[in-house]
């Protein structure tokens, strides 16, 4: 039996424009940024946050969560499988739109994998 699996896990939310990011509890009524009052986006349970003054590395975040994926690896127990892929750098993201407009398949499946250029 997991011991992990009785307690709720918070979700990392987070504001792209303002470049922040919050733990809370998933709420039915969505969670709003406190610094521009607009609705975040839910990052899932493995989300680590990039430091605010790297905005790089906030493009690249907010490319994953605008195509629909979200950083998880882990059940909702915190002990079921290994972290998935999600790009780290914009070179990574751009090589991942490219292979998708090529291949013709949507750019959420492509961002999820570790080498754009394999088939599923």
């Amino acid at each position: 039996m997991c011991l992990y699996a009785e307690k709720p896990y918070k979700l990392h939310f987070v504001c792209t424009a303002c470049r922040v990011a919050f733990k809370r509890h998933p709420d039915a009524a969505g969670h709003r940024c406190p610094r521009c009052s607009e609705p975040m986006l839910c990052a899932g349970h493995d989300f680590a946050a990039p430091r605010r003054r790297d905005v790089k590395a906030w493009t690249v975040v907010a490319a994953v969560l605008d195509a629909g994926l979200r950083y998880e690896g882990r059940g909702s127990c915190g002990c079921a499988k290994d972290p998935q892929f999600r790009p780290r750098t914009r070179a990574q993201v751009r090589a991942r739109r490219i292979a998708a407009a090529r291949a013709g398949t949507p750019l959420a499946e492509v961002l999820g994998r570790v080498d754009p250029h394999t088939p599923v």
